[in-house]
């Protein structure tokens, strides 16, 4: 992917951000805080709540996809990207909590995912949210149905986002029932994807990426079957580099904490720049692929720079890990890694300011 495709697409992108995206993105937040704050009181309404305050960047950057939409269908694909990321978040604190049948809990937990993208699976309230779950969902679904290529694409995104819950099942499993289960269903799935395990379920559980990307381009009639097997795939890659980086740049904190991260599944810590390399240029080759192919390449580019310039990327396992992998989409990276330093060193000095 050439500099001057990359740089285009950027441009073409924040100026479709700011004018349509943005502006709506920032309505559809306020809509699920108010319908939060009607939640009956207790964990569910805090979890939700801290959510939304703590994680609404989640949903701010997912957006970003809707900007290949056409213009005419934008403001439905933003509406069911922000619905998507608000309640996969949320389903994603609950299923922390230790459960009594981890896997059986579970998935309990992450049905009404599947419901929301499905026609067929029935959304069914929840008394102990007041509805909150089921009212996202159904918010989905309705703008997922309004796209004029969804029926076409539905299948794709239920097969992934099944595959997205069933791996966060099996990651929050891994305290109560140990690793090999989830080593398991993941390796039952390698064939054909060239991820070793690990990297499936990384991958499979950040998918929730691939289907903000297949609502974009179910927004386009002219996507097909194939072409969304494509990005399925494609984001299965991009999925993997980025919750590997993720659980990377958090390792020393996390053992600070005691807690066991997702890079201590790598027996050999050595091995993992080597590794999680080859999936960034694995992931980078495909999104290249893909029609609107220079947008999907700056995704995976934005999310490798936002992460390698985390602070936790200096830690003594991060720093040559996070340098590897900027070298594999080196030159393109380098003005989205200055604007992203430029961008923490103004938070670190704002929050010097409030601090002083």
């Amino acid at each position: 992917m050439g500099r001057g495709g990359a740089g285009v697409a950027l441009v073409r992108a924040n100026a479709r951000y700011w004018t349509t995206v943005a502006p709506r993105v920032r309505t559809e937040l306020g809509r699920w805080q108010r319908r939060a704050l009607e939640m009956p009181a207790g964990a569910e309404r805090e979890l939700a709540l801290e959510k939304l305050r703590d994680e609404h960047f989640n949903a701010e950057v997912a957006a970003t996809l809707a900007t290949l939409a056409p213009r005419l269908c934008r403001s439905d694909a933003v509406a069911a990207i922000v619905a998507l990321e608000v309640l996969y978040d949320y389903l994603d604190g609950l299923s922390e909590e230790p459960p009594e049948d981890p896997l059986r809990d579970g998935a309990n937990i992450f049905k009404v995912l599947l419901a929301a993208v499905s026609e067929d699976e029935r959304i069914e309230p929840d008394p102990q949210d007041g509805g909150y779950t089921a009212e996202l969902a159904g918010a989905i679904r309705s703008a997922l149905w309004r796209l004029p290529n969804w029926s076409a694409l539905a299948e794709v995104a239920e097969r992934t986002v099944r595959v997205c819950a069933e791996a966060q099942v099996r990651i929050h499993a891994m305290p109560q029932l140990g690793v090999a289960q989830a080593r398991e269903w993941a390796s039952a799935r390698t064939p054909g994807t060239g991820l070793g395990w690990r990297e499936l379920l990384a991958g499979a559980a950040s998918s929730v990426l691939a289907v903000h990307a297949l609502i974009a381009a179910a927004a386009d009639p002219r996507t097909t079957r194939a072409e969304a097997e494509g990005i399925a795939a494609a984001y299965l890659s991009m999925g993997a580099a980025i919750t590997v980086l993720d659980s990377l740049v958090d390792h020393e904190a996390d053992l600070a904490a005691g807690k066991a991260g997702f890079v201590t599944l790598y027996e050999d810590p050595a091995s993992l720049a080597g590794t999680l390399a080859q999936v960034v240029r694995q992931g980078a080759q495909q999104a290249a692929a893909l029609p609107n192919g220079a947008h999907h390449v700056m995704t995976l580019t934005g999310a490798v720079a936002y992460w390698t310039t985390d602070p936790g990327a200096n830690g003594a396992l991060a720093a040559p890990v996070a340098r590897r992998v900027r070298r594999e989409l080196w030159p393109l990276i380098v003005p989205t890694l200055a604007v992203l330093r430029a961008w923490r060193a103004a938070k670190r000095a704002r929050a010097l300011a409030r601090g002083s």
